[in-house]
């Protein structure tokens, strides 16, 4: 019987004797005669990458590449998606093939498959696709009633999906709490002091005015103001992330009637989140870093280490210190499947840190051909 070694010792062989190319060829024939089709499509782009002299695991998106690269890639996944949702739709899986021509922007040839579909075990899918993602609404009403009956149908029918680009949203949502309290706290002083502040800082409007927080003074939905700060971890925008850490600025001088405790790492949601937003504009850093790395190993409960390890990960990884992400995720987040983490997986993080023998360790470890491959080629 094979030895489990031995697919990984042959994809040595193969870039010894034939070079990326082969051992890539081997791979792609591996996964298209298992059926290992998301395999295949990641081979697919590993072999564009290769083409193109990019790095074999892909960093950032699409759009930072130059051209002509960018477009000689962008072809290479619409060939590859395309190529892996017809593999897709030919074992009868739909909701599989589904994402693969959604990145290519064909919608069609998903209707004329779900258009042909009986009401079956993929159901729930079907309707998601048909209904959710206005793919084919008759038909993912047709299939809602033959589930559920007409009242959800109806449900189903009144709502929109959101298209809404998230940083452009995010960034509109803090602007717009922190207008109103700005306003709000404008209001207040005027009353107390006879005069309305220049600044629309918030910083500048509580400074030395302890008085704007007793018990039971709030100027703003705390609700609102907590989901807002909790959303501002995804901020790309440097003035977005400033107004962020004023509404934890803000949030700390209310009385504990309006305070709640967070989920770990931001069990105190507004100092432990205004460390973070400073850390992410580079601000007291290394300081942020040993304040979060504490919060790991002081947990009792595994999963809440694992969440304050993942948010560690993802401010190492802001500020591109890949081989201290690499250390914190082989410590602490090993044991999470991949599609589980909010922050890079291992592989990519040994990716971003240039580290191709780690990489190939690992992947040799976890039973992971394209990434060995990836980290051979590149040693």
């Amino acid at each position: 019987m094979p030895s489990e070694a031995e697919p990984f010792d042959e994809i040595e062989k193969a870039v010894a004797t034939g070079g990326a190319r082969s051992a890539l060829d081997l791979l792609a024939g591996k996964f298209l005669n298992e059926k290992q089709f998301p395999q295949l499509f990641e081979t697919r782009l590993m072999q564009k990458r290769l083409e193109l002299r990019l790095p074999l695991i892909q960093l950032g998106a699409i759009e930072d590449l130059p051209e002509p690269e960018r477009s000689s890639y962008e072809d290479g996944v619409r060939r590859a998606a395309r190529e892996i949702g017809s593999l897709f739709l030919a074992e009868g899986d739909i909701p599989h093939a589904w994402p693969y021509f959604r990145a290519i922007g064909d919608r069609e040839t998903i209707a004329s498959a779900i258009e042909a579909a009986e009401p079956g075990e993929q159901n729930e899918a079907l309707i998601d696709i048909a209904l959710g993602e206005s793919v084919h609404p008759r038909k993912g009403l047709e299939l809602v009633i033959a589930q559920h009956g007409i009242c959800r149908a109806i449900t189903y029918f009144e709502q929109l999906p959101d298209l809404e680009n998230r940083e452009a949203s995010l960034i509109l949502l803090v602007r717009t709490l922190h207008a109103e309290l700005a306003a709000n706290l404008k209001r207040a002083i005027e009353q107390r002091e006879s005069n309305i502040p220049a600044s629309n800082s918030i910083r500048d409007l509580i400074c030395d005015r302890d008085w704007l927080f007793g018990e039971f003074d709030a100027y703003v939905d705390t609700s609102h103001a907590i989901n807002v700060i909790r959303f501002a971890l995804d901020l790309q925008d440097e003035n977005a992330i400033r107004l962020a850490l004023e509404l934890c600025e803000y949030g700390a001088h209310l009385s504990a009637m309006f305070k709640m405790r967070g989920e770990p790492p931001f069990e105190d949601i507004y100092s432990d989140h205004a460390v973070y937003l400073r850390a992410m504009l580079g601000e007291d850093l290394d300081a942020a870093i040993d304040y979060f790395r504490a919060k790991i190993t002081s947990q009792d409960d595994p999963m809440a280490a694992t969440r304050s390890a993942q948010v560690l990960v993802g401010l190492l990884v802001r500020h591109e210190r890949y081989r201290e992400a690499v250390q914190i995720s082989m410590e602490h987040l090993t044991e999470i499947a991949p599609n589980e983490l909010v922050c890079p997986t291992l592989f990519q993080l040994c990716q971003l840190a240039g580290d191709s023998e780690r990489l190939k360790e690992l992947a040799r470890s976890r039973g992971d051909l394209l990434s060995f491959a990836a980290g051979a080629i590149q040693s």
